[in-house]
């Protein structure tokens, strides 16, 4: 009911914004001006990050805005979605975070949408201002993201958004219901010394369970039997579980200036505090034990797998920013974990305790600088702790070669604790209890980013990490965590570019990646392309903007993971290749003042040649479908 509630506030506001809204000038791809009224421009409508990297609102209609429409509102390349909406997504290349240095809760193939404080951003805005997104689902439900913020004066911002899904899906027991609420404030004292950015976020994210295609099932799907073209009759290994990530969070960022508030004067003193508070759980519930998936189990019915996870750090910083010695500050913090769970676990193997806990004093700095034409970036951070320590060491230089040529390149190592359900889990499934004492995972990377116009944008990376650790089959059929005693070593390299001739553009996309040490426990495709080959022009006197084309995805073929429902999470295997099949895409998409509306032909070559193919062992991929949906921004 709250949920409702919240939604009908904001669609109220949107619809009030609506009836009275001011053209704002809208400029299309030729770079016309659609509307007289100047005032206010799109440019004063800002975007904000949590490390005050500013951009503006964007109504325009491009290809990369046909990638972000989707569920995660990002482009998904190097993702292969599940077949429902809400559901995880099997990575095809590693996203490696380098930054956080404190072990992670796990559960990680339930985080795609789990929104950390990194996803949150803060606004100004001159008016009032709505974005509703929505778009259909495979079956039975629908996907809504609504936001609205104000500024009820110059110096203080509100905003408040939700994003649900609800979503049947086409296969058995693989229903969606999903829900993300946030909520900012962003605000500044009239002199500007003191400036505040907070957000609180709640999140519930369900997803039934079905344990993937039974063999007979799977047979008749790889076959592409006809009778088995209605997905609901393909029997899965059970229809009786669920799991849910629970999550609540608490975010303010604030700073005082000791000299130097004002925009226009060189030297800058401040000092800043950083409060952090994140709560999760995870729990897994199935009515009825599937014993002969997932092993024994203490009890036959009534299964209920529950973890939970707080973290509360706190963090001080002197900054100092001055035009020749650049901008420096220096750091430090407290943070305090406690992973747990209801009680002990004693067993064969011995006892599996119940809690993980630890507190880590932090220490660490940054430094950006122009100088020589470089564009200089270091961040350093330590920390020391009784059960926990890690560090990451960040340091990069930019050059302008010219008006359209970058160039980035740099180092990036991290030092940190396993994520947590490696090092201690407890199930009602006696195969999923387990404590581990493992090493650190270590990570270095040498990376360079080109961005040449007149070429492609390039970049690559050179990745080693030792004391890898994953999750895998124990050779009897169960899922255990294990750490790689050898080291893993991959390179990748990337390109983009987009060719334009006339009313045609061709966009294209290649990921090249190739594993030298690790093979066997560190499984992505060796190639993966995207390409979009599309039409655009102005129609109705302008009044519509419009681009149609296809989209062709392809990966090679490689031993895919596997997912595991009751962790929640991906596992090596090294027994079946998947991929080597295309993916093909119809789009018509079209603008109309404020509103971005898509309509596309999803999978349209598994309508003419069938579908057989996976997003992971056992987990089809989805079939031929027909999506449209909207983005739509009001301005009061």
């Amino acid at each position: 009911m709250k949920k409702v509630f919240l939604l009908i506030t904001i669609f109220n506001f949107s619809f009030f914004s609506y009836a009275q809204e001011q053209k704002l000038p809208n400029r299309g791809a030729k770079g016309e001006a659609k509307d007289s009224i100047v005032e206010p421009t799109i440019d004063l409508f800002k975007i904000i990050s949590v490390e005050n990297d500013t951009t503006q609102v964007d109504t325009s209609l491009t290809i990369q805005k046909d990638y972000k429409f989707n569920y995660l509102r990002k482009d998904l390349f190097g993702l292969l979605p599940f077949a429902n909406t809400g559901q995880t997504y099997n990575a095809l290349t590693e996203f490696r975070d380098f930054t956080t240095i404190a072990p992670k809760f796990g559960v990680r193939a339930r985080h795609y949408n789990f929104m950390e404080s990194a996803d949150i951003r803060y606004y100004n805005v001159p008016t009032p201002l709505t974005e509703l997104y929505f778009k259909t689902v495979p079956e039975q439900g629908q996907q809504l993201d609504a936001f609205f913020t104000v500024n009820t004066s110059e110096r203080l911002n509100f905003s408040v958004a939700y994003k649900g899904v609800r979503a049947l899906g086409k296969f058995r027991h693989m229903l969606t219901s999903t829900g993300n609420f946030r909520t900012t404030l962003n605000y500044q004292t009239k002199d500007r010394k003191y400036r505040a950015k907070l957000h609180f976020i709640s999140q519930d994210l369900m997803n039934e369970e079905n344990g993937g295609l039974t063999n007979d099932a799977l047979a008749s799907y790889i076959g592409k039997e006809e009778e088995f073209e209605d997905r609901s009759v393909l029997d899965v290994n059970f229809e009786n579980a669920e799991s849910t990530l629970y999550g609540k969070s608490f975010f303010l960022d604030h700073k005082y200036f000791l000299k130097g508030a004002q925009d226009s004067i060189n030297n800058k003193l401040y000092l800043s505090h950083r409060l952090n508070y994140s709560y999760k759980k995870f729990q897994y519930l199935q009515s009825n034990a599937a014993n002969n998936i997932l092993g024994a189990s203490f009890q036959s019915t009534g299964l209920r797998d529950e973890v939970r996870y707080e973290s509360m750090s706190n963090t001080v910083a002197v900054n100092f920013d001055n035009a020749v010695l650049g901008e420096i500050s220096g750091r430090a913090g407290f943070t305090s974990l406690d992973y747990w769970y209801d009680s002990v676990f004693v067993g064969e193997d011995g006892v599996v305790a119940d809690r993980l806990d630890g507190q880590m004093l932090e220490v660490g700095g940054s430094y950006d600088n122009y100088l020589g034409g470089f564009n200089l970036h270091g961040d350093v951070a330590f920390s020391f702790g009784d059960n926990f320590s890690g560090n990451h060491i960040i340091a990069s230089a930019g050059y302008q070669l010219d008006s359209f040529n970058f160039l980035n390149f740099g180092l990036k190592q991290t030092s940190r604790a396993p994520n947590l359900n490696f090092l201690l889990y407890q199930s009602d499934y006696i195969n999923y209890n387990w404590q581990h004492d493992y090493d650190n995972e270590n990570a270095q990377s040498l990376f360079f980013e080109l961005f040449a116009k007149k070429i492609a944008n390039l970049s690559g990376e050179l990745t080693q990490i030792q004391n890898y650790t994953y999750f895998g089959e124990n050779g009897e059929g169960a899922i255990k965590p294990f750490q790689s005693g050898g080291d893993v070593r991959y390179v990748k390299l990337k390109a983009q570019r987009e060719f334009e001739f006339g009313k045609f553009a061709f966009d294209n996309t290649v990921l090249y990646q190739k594993v030298s040490d690790g093979s066997d426990v560190f499984n992505v495709p060796e190639l993966l392309t995207r390409n979009s080959l599309y039409f655009k022009d102005f129609w109705f006197d302008n009044a519509l903007y419009l681009q149609t084309g296809f989209t062709f995805t392809y990966f090679s073929s490689y031993q895919m993971n596997g997912y595991d429902p009751v962790l929640a999470e991906f596992y090596v295997q090294n027994d079946t290749n998947y991929g080597n099949y295309p993916l093909v895409d119809f789009f018509f998409n079209g603008k109309v003042d404020q509103a971005r509306i898509f309509f596309k032909l999803e999978n349209l070559n598994f309508a003419l040649n069938g579908n057989n193919n996976f997003s992971a062992p056992r987990y089809p991929h989805n079939d031929f479908m027909i999506r449209f949906g909207i983005v739509w921004n009001f301005f009061l």
